[in-house]
């Protein structure tokens, strides 16, 4: 008898997933029943040509196919067509969550069809996946409706602000809800930087000789008794040197004690942009990409095409139970008993753990470092063996140092000495950063209150505090966390979007403000001081958490936003109609056209020219007189950028002369060694780090 066309047709299910990387290694895993797809990220997004947002009808989204994206959605719908079952498969978190609704729609589909389901893997293994395919679910709104109220608020604040900037500074320049804080928040370091005043101390180190040792041994001076002090100058100095002139140098104390270092917690996006910074010097947008290519699939030969970390956008350090148990093995494998860990929890944090993610960890332990390394690039191999190390450190028994400590008193006065001694390494064995001291400053073994002690030499030296270091990349992004600005998929974007408006400049590691971010920074913290408020931002962000658990409406959210954000961009309006804004005249002549020169904004700051543009294209760099003559050559000093946009005082006669200052200098020499000084917030210093001198700032 024979069967029936439809009978006969073989089922299929067509899985939908955001890249194409990944097409490959989850069909292998499927088999021939799936067919796999790829959307290439997202399908449809709010318009470019306006704000996009309906402010009358409830807020309401306007949503359009993103360009170039049509022949994209062509195949899928042909393929959806033919599907049985629709899996939509992207990344798992807010984003991918509406990746997938925004394809519903944008594939006509009904997503109360029962053919339609959601589904989502950690990691792109073959367990993962399959395990993945038996729990699918519906699309969580709660999630795409965080996401959406994200991007409304981000292009309310963008497209409302940005149009005032190019009134008021320069064409093409943008302001951002995420963006303007960080900016403002680096602008506020550069700020305490500029006007720190160095206070001097100083350090008293003796070297004592040890009855039947060759070598001597170093202490440090504490103070009086218990009583810890600072050398707060030379006189001070002297006067204690003076005070233990033929002092007797006893042991009055050796104490002896153990200390734990307890293994590093896994990493979050966060801490992974952090470490990379710093052990690897990649920026946090080189991270990512690096992190991305690992997460999606490395074709590893025999093996085939393999995720080889979890999802990378997380701000978790949960592991699962199988990770747990696959690592204790190999530990105790390769280790020994002795080096697993025991009970380890998760970090506590007030903070919200966006989704139910897991730490950033090797999907396979197996596959170590060095089994894998001929299958991928430099930079992939030293990123996954970064995360590689820190997971199996994560997963090992604490490090234990035996400690000791020793007081030496003299007349009337303390000096001290302390070493440390690694009795077991624990989780070292795989991973340790700069601040993992082993076995410094090992004692004389028979150093006790009887060891006779006599005086050989004093050696001081005089410091100065220093201020906050300058940003980098990676302290940027552990302060956003800290302070709740932002989210995983949010700290690279961000700083790679104000790097790239030229808000700020990077030289080695270090971040600058340019005097183009300055200028922008000063008018969002006048006319929009809510947007760049920290504590506005960071509780903007615990509301989109409570749209994620459902706890909050997002329109909500928006409503009472927008009503403040429209008052403040209408007075600020307002207040530049009041200001004719035009181009600055100076005196400067073209050489050209002989019109007067005006004052422009480029990409790093200011610059001169013609106001005949587009006939007359000349232009010219603008330098900034400050009023002081070059303490070495007594021309004018201006103010100059490094090519990268970084400020700097200079002289107008470079290249003959090479004065350079990075903080502002004033007119007036020095009182006390002649020297030129340089403003310090309400105060001048001396540049003479010998002499110290520290006067009030002439108005």
């Amino acid at each position: 008898m024979a069967t029936s066309k439809k009978t006969s047709e073989k089922k299929t299910s067509l899985l939908i997933v955001e890249s194409p990387t990944k097409v490959k290694a989850i069909k292998k895993f499927l088999g021939s029943g799936y067919e796999v797809a790829a959307s290439n990220g997202h399908v449809r997004d709010l318009p470019r040509s306006q704000m996009g947002v309906d402010v009358n009808n409830d807020f309401e989204p306007k949503y359009i196919t993103i360009r170039g994206k049509g022949d994209v959605l062509a195949a899928l719908r042909r393929q959806v067509k033919k599907a049985d079952k629709v899996y939509l498969a992207t990344d798992p978190d807010r984003e991918g969550e509406a990746i997938s609704w925004h394809l519903i729609s944008a594939l006509k589909l009904d997503q109360a069809d029962a053919k339609i389901q959601r589904v989502t893997f950690n990691e792109i293994t073959k367990n993962a996946v399959k395990e993945a395919m038996k729990h699918p679910r519906d699309i969580d709104m709660n999630l795409v409706d965080a996401q959406q109220a994200r991007r409304v608020l981000d292009r309310m604040v963008g497209y409302s602000i940005s149009p005032l900037l190019w009134n008021k500074i320069k064409r093409g320049l943008s302001a951002g809800r995420v963006q303007s804080v960080a900016l403002r928040i680096i602008a506020d370091r550069e700020e305490e930087i500029d006007s720190f005043i160095p206070k001097e101390y100083w350090t008293l180190d003796v070297n004592l000789k040890v009855q039947g040792e060759k070598k001597p041994l170093v202490a440090h001076y504490y103070g009086s008794g218990n009583d810890k002090k600072e050398i707060e100058n030379k006189e001070q100095l002297e006067k204690i040197m003076k005070s233990l002139e033929g002092a007797k140098y006893t042991v009055s104390d050796v104490k002896k004690g153990e200390r734990t270092k307890k293994a590093p917690l896994p990493f979050t996006t966060s801490t992974l942009q952090q470490e990379a910074s710093k052990v690897l010097n990649f920026s946090t947008q080189k991270t990512m990409r690096v992190a991305q290519q690992l997460y999606e699939g490395i074709d590893l030969g025999s093996q085939g095409t393999v995720g080889l970390i979890t999802y990378l956008r997380t701000d978790s350090t949960r592991v699962s139970d199988e990770a747990v148990a696959s690592a204790n093995e190999y530990i105790l494998e390769n280790f020994g008993e002795k080096y697993i860990a025991e009970g380890l929890a998760a970090k506590k944090s007030d903070v919200k753990i966006q989704d139910a993610h897991e730490a950033i960890r090797p999907s396979i332990i197996t596959n170590t470092p060095v089994k894998v390394k001929d299958f991928l690039s430099r930079d992939q191999f030293r990123l996954y063996q970064l995360i590689w190390r820190r997971f199996m450190a994560s997963r090992m028994a604490a490090a234990k140092y035996e400690t000791t400590s020793v007081k030496i008193d003299a007349n009337e006065s303390r000096f001290t000495v302390s070493a440390s001694k690694t009795v077991f390494d624990g989780f070292l064995n795989v991973y340790t950063d700069e601040d993992d001291q082993i076995e410094k400053n090992v004692l004389m073994k028979n150093l006790d209150t009887d060891t006779k002690l006599s005086f050989d030499s004093f050696e001081s030296a005089q410091h100065f505090t220093q201020p906050a270091p300058h940003y980098t990349e990676a302290s940027l992004v552990h302060d956003l966390e800290a302070l709740g600005i932002g989210r995983p998929s949010t700290y690279a974007p961000t700083i790679s979007t104000i790097m790239a408006r030229h808000y700020i400049t990077k030289e080695n590691k270090s971040l600058y403000i340019t005097e183009l971010g300055q200028a922008v920074n000063k008018l969002m913290m006048d006319a929009f001081p809510q947007i760049v408020d920290v504590n506005f931002t960071s509780n903007m962000e615990a509301l989109l958490d409570g749209i994620a658990d459902g706890n909050v409406k997002w329109k909500t959210v928006i409503e009472n936003f927008y009503p403040d954000l429209n008052e403040a961009v209408k007075a600020a309006e307002k207040e530049m109609e009041k200001i004719q804004v035009q181009d600055e005249v100076t005196d400067e002549i073209c050489d050209n056209c002989g019109r007067n020169m005006v004052i422009k904004y480029g990409p790093h700051g200011k610059f001169l020219a013609c106001p005949g543009f587009p006939e007359c294209k000349n232009t010219k760099p603008y330098y900034e007189k400050i009023g002081v003559a070059c303490p070495k050559c007594g021309k004018d000093v201006v103010l100059k950028r490094t090519r990268k946009g970084r400020m700097f005082y200079g002289c107008i006669d470079n290249p003959d002369c090479d004065f350079m200052s990075w903080a502002k200098p004033v007119s007036d020499k020095c009182p006390k060694c002649g020297s030129f000084m340089v403003a310090k917030s309400n105060k001048v210093t001396c540049t003479n780090p010998d002499c110290g001198y520290i006067g009030e700032l002439k108005k």
